[in-house]
């Protein structure tokens, strides 16, 4: 039986190197080819195959929030007065503006959206909020959630 999880096209080859790039993407192409026993040739042609496919959508630094004066997480809930499409890009065109905004996401439920700013601290929250989330279009309600304890957070996908 296939493995339904993984998608078609993706050798156990392939999964093993998404899995090791995943983890640190900044090893070298050598070593990356003898944990996953290949040549460095065949590996480097592997690895521009999976970015051409799409599975690799870019290779960043993660970089520590705390260290970088933006240890505080918070959550937002949003809510539009309008469900319509004019007034649903405006807000999305004005979110991508906002200091600090790392995630954006349209949801189902009892929000519209749900945004993820990191910031320095609750004063810089509380200046952020009165300097930018106020004047975001289109907007009936705001809920903040500061986060206190971060319990889980990984970019890695389960290969």
């Amino acid at each position: 039986m296939a493995d339904t999880t993984v998608p078609e096209g993706l050798d156990r080859t392939d999964r093993a190197i998404l899995r090791a790039l995943q983890r640190d993407a900044s090893i070298s192409n050598v070593a990356l080819a003898a944990r996953v026993n290949l040549s460095p040739p065949a590996c480097l042609r592997r690895v521009e195959r999976l970015k051409a496919a799409g599975f690799i959508r870019g290779i960043v630094a993660l970089l520590n929030p705390s260290a970088l004066d933006a240890g505080m997480l918070v959550v937002i809930g949003v809510v539009l007065d309008r469900s319509t499409p004019e007034s649903f890009a405006n807000f999305e065109k004005a979110a991508q503006k906002v200091s600090g905004c790392m995630e954006c996401h349209v949801v189902t439920g009892e929000f519209d959206y749900f945004m993820l700013l990191r910031t320095k601290d609750s004063e810089s929250f509380n200046r952020l909020h009165a300097e930018q989330l106020l004047y975001l279009p289109a907007v009936r309600q705001i809920r903040s959630f500061m986060v206190l304890k971060q319990v889980l957070s990984t970019t890695q996908f389960p290969i």
